[in-house]
């Protein structure tokens, strides 16, 4: 799934097209099923006519704030949002779920494959939006921040780095990069961690993601840029990787073998040397 580095490489991709044009009109190729909150010809009556004043992120959904409304679109495992010419066609195309006709002749498209993908259309978007953690780029999200919201809890640190209520944005790939990073194994718990290692760890999370972001994010499977180009940062993960195209994956810094298990029911990438456990969270996920 796309994650915030992916995600923002996507609003960035596509804000100066959009940002300015008016929608003209909203057609949905084949029945909408659960990809919108609302009825579909309802959804393309309420934004056709309306300019799109801005476009940004929030954790992994692009937002796109219209004169009245707000259009929240989710990528999920295989969505992609890309602009062409009304007679262009791309090879997206064979998945495409909607499109949106704009006032300088092009369309914005939005392909979903695995058809898991969401469109939004919303006057109040903190209202359908779920509980969303700090975004971890902001300025508000300082190391003080950062130390307060880990303060009392004692779940693990991987688990707790996808959890969407706690930190916006980071998804498995970049909670594995920032562990790496930080030198703490997925399965330490949070009320294990140290001051130096709430540091570490906090730098860890912006460091990877704004890598991603500098990279224009990871195609390792679906994800593309609007253009339809790759990103490149797959080629500069540290431990995360897809043991199908890379089955001797080793620790950029002291060459170990790179390990992998499942920590919450996502496949977790780490190095046993860089990331030693402690044996209480060795014993406690062995339990679970």
């Amino acid at each position: 799934m796309p994650e915030l580095p992916e995600v923002e490489t996507v609003v960035r991709g596509l804000r100066e097209a959009l940002v300015g044009r008016t929608i003209l009109a909203a057609e949905f190729p084949k029945p909408a099923g659960r990809m919108t909150n609302i009825d579909a010809d309802l959804l393309a009556a309420r934004v056709q006519g309306q300019r799109v004043r801005s476009l940004s992120r929030r954790a992994k959904y692009i937002v796109a704030a219209l004169d009245r409304d707000t259009l929240l679109i989710h990528l999920r495992m295989t969505g992609r949002l890309y602009i062409r010419e009304p007679q262009q066609s791309d090879p997206a195309d064979a998945y495409l779920r909607v499109r949106f006709a704009l006032n300088d002749g092009h369309e914005l498209r939005f392909s979903d494959a695995r058809k898991f993908g969401r469109v939004l259309l919303t006057d109040a978007p903190d209202s359908i939006l779920p509980a969303l953690g700090p975004e971890p780029l902001e300025p508000e999200f300082t190391l003080e921040a950062f130390a307060a919201r880990l303060a009392g809890r004692k779940g693990v640190l991987k688990s707790l780095l996808l959890n969407q209520a706690f930190i916006a944005g980071v998804g498995n790939i970049y909670a594995d990069e920032a562990l790496n990073m930080a030198r703490l194994h997925p399965l330490r718990t949070a009320d294990s961690l140290s001051s130096a290692e709430i540091k570490r760890l906090y730098h860890a999370i912006q460091q990877a993601l704004e890598t991603g972001i500098t990279m224009q994010g990871a195609s390792i499977n679906w994800y593309r840029k609007p253009d339809g180009t790759k990103g490149e940062q797959q080629q500069h993960l540290r431990v995360y990787h897809d043991p199908r195209q890379e089955k001797d994956k080793r620790c950029p810094e002291c060459g170990t073998p790179i390990q992998t298990m499942t920590v919450g029911q996502r496949g977790t990438h780490f190095c046993p040397k860089c990331q030693k456990v402690r044996r209480t969270a060795a014993k406690a996920h062995a339990k679970g």
